[in-house]
């Protein structure tokens, strides 16, 4: 246990890990699934891990300075982080998110001490469906910020510091499953986790076998035709080049429908006891599948990526 902590910051990461033991045989399949469970960082997601990492890198290289702001778009979670992070090391921090997301993430930033500035979606956009051309208002909105009040942009699509703080993330996961690991999987947001959690793993067994998660109409990063880019699987499935990919990380792409994602984040809540969101369960649900295919019998990790209390307001909950 850690001893009396001098700020919440140091309260982020060595997040438990359990096995979905419930889980696995609900679904009927065979092999070990276990879940390392980031939503329970103080900001209840995985994006405070990368909120840390990229504000002391930032410091560390002299890019942020006191007194200056930090301005990020997101899609609630890194903002949450960042709304922290800023808070006890004494910025001022601004979050440009799409009107898409659900609210209950603005309202957490904003009880945070953020700024939150909300932007339209684009013409014919479905509220809880954002799309990459809803991101690329965002994207828009949050560099005139940054020009405007000559602030900090975090970067998080861009920065290796998300890469680094999953290596942490990835060398805990090790740890935890004492080595047996064969198979790790990530919804795509940013890659961050994939990016981080990979490299770690394969730096310990480089047969360790990595997967991304795409949402079944928008495969964009497999290539593949796009049939509905307006998903419901909020914080990720964008449908853009992601700088931080790193191809030969990836063993192949998964896709899950909204349904599945749905009713396996549902099944998590039911059968193991933990509340999460939808890319959470997009994650148990590509590992089912492969569970019931290619890598029967074998041991998979993934991440509760963050608290299914972010989407009450949500066809989720």
């Amino acid at each position: 246990m850690k001893k009396l902590l001098n700020h919440i910051g140091e309260a982020i990461g060595q997040t438990p890990m359990v096995r979905l033991d419930r889980l696995v045989k609900a679904y009927g399949v065979a092999g070990n699934l276990c879940a390392k469970l980031e939503y329970l960082n103080p900001g209840h997601s995985k994006k405070d891990r990368i909120a840390l990492q990229m504000i002391e890198e930032a410091e560390q290289r002299g890019a942020l300075v006191k007194g200056q702001e930090v301005v990020e778009l997101t899609s609630g979670n890194t903002g949450t982080g960042l709304a922290i992070v800023c808070g006890v090391k004494g910025y001022k921090f601004v979050a440009v998110m799409s009107k898409g997301n659900s609210p209950e993430r603005a309202r957490m930033m904003r009880a945070l001490g953020a700024e939150v500035v909300l932007v339209d979606q684009a013409e014919g956009a479905v509220v809880g469906q954002v799309s990459g051309d809803d991101l690329a208002l965002v994207e828009e909105a949050a560099d005139r910020i940054v020009r405007e009040r000559k602030a900090f942009r975090a970067g998080q699509f861009q920065s290796e510091a998300n890469v680094n703080a999953h290596i942490i993330t990835g060398n805990e996961m090790w740890e935890q499953c004492d080595g047996d690991i064969d198979v790790f999987l990530d919804f795509a947001g940013t890659l961050g986790t994939f990016v981080g959690c990979s490299i770690a793993l394969k730096q310990h067994n480089s047969a360790i076998r990595c997967y991304v998660v795409e949402p079944e109409g928008a495969p964009y990063l497999a290539g593949q035709a796009i049939t509905n880019p307006n998903h419901q699987i909020q914080g990720g499935g964008y449908n853009m080049q992601l700088p931080l990919l790193r191809e030969g990380l990836v063993t192949g792409y998964l896709t899950v429908s909204d349904e599945e994602a749905i009713e396996a984040a549902r099944n998590l809540a039911k059968y193991e006891g933990i509340f999460a969101g939808f890319s959470s369960g997009a994650n148990v649900a590509a590992a089912i599948q492969l569970l019931r295919g290619t890598e029967e019998g074998k041991s998979i990790a993934i991440t509760v990526n963050d608290t299914g209390l972010k989407y009450l307001s949500t066809e989720l909950y």
